[in-house]
């Protein structure tokens, strides 16, 4: 799993997500996206976790017919937490969450304005408390890492989950 291999951006701007509301747009490689703008928002962590909630619901995930389909959606609902958490705490608060599907992956990408380069804590302490979000999000992904903006402050990180087989 890497902090900084740059993944390319996806393709257009997409349509801007009012209220919770949910608007597709295909990503690169076709499939399905989905973005939520989150400036200014309060109460960004439970909004991010229920609007990408509704796009697991439209896409087929939910209601989960298996164990494992409900293990994958929750796996994908605590790694939406932790990236705009960490947005929240450590970047002045998330800019946007971008929820896409294409094939066998699910992408998850929160954007804010922050400086910082997000990394799990070395070592891990289980038994403290707080710096665990990327340790989780580690755990939990395929991949994920840290597109810089170039000439600009801020980031987007990202993160890739495989979809319930």
């Amino acid at each position: 799993m890497s902090t900084t291999r740059a993944c390319p951006p996806p393709d257009g701007p997409g349509p801007e997500v009012e209220g919770g509301a949910s608007a597709g747009l295909p990503p690169a490689g076709g499939g399905q996206a989905r973005r939520l703008r989150l400036v200014g928002v309060s109460g960004a962590v439970p909004l991010s976790r229920d609007f990408t909630r509704q796009a697991l619901r439209d896409w087929g995930w939910l209601p989960a017919a298996t164990a494992d389909h409900r293990a994958a959606a929750e796996d994908v609902l605590l790694v939406v937490s932790e990236l705009v958490t960490n947005a929240c705490l450590h970047a002045d608060g998330p800019e946007e969450l971008r929820v896409s599907q294409a094939g066998k992956t699910l992408r998850l990408e929160v954007s804010d304005l922050g400086a910082g380069t997000p990394a799990p804590r070395t070592p891990h302490r289980a038994g403290r408390p707080g710096g665990h979000g990327m340790f989780i999000v580690q755990r939990l992904c395929l991949d994920w890492g840290v597109q810089r903006r170039e000439g600009e402050t801020g980031k987007t990180v990202w993160a890739e989950l495989a979809a319930p087989s």
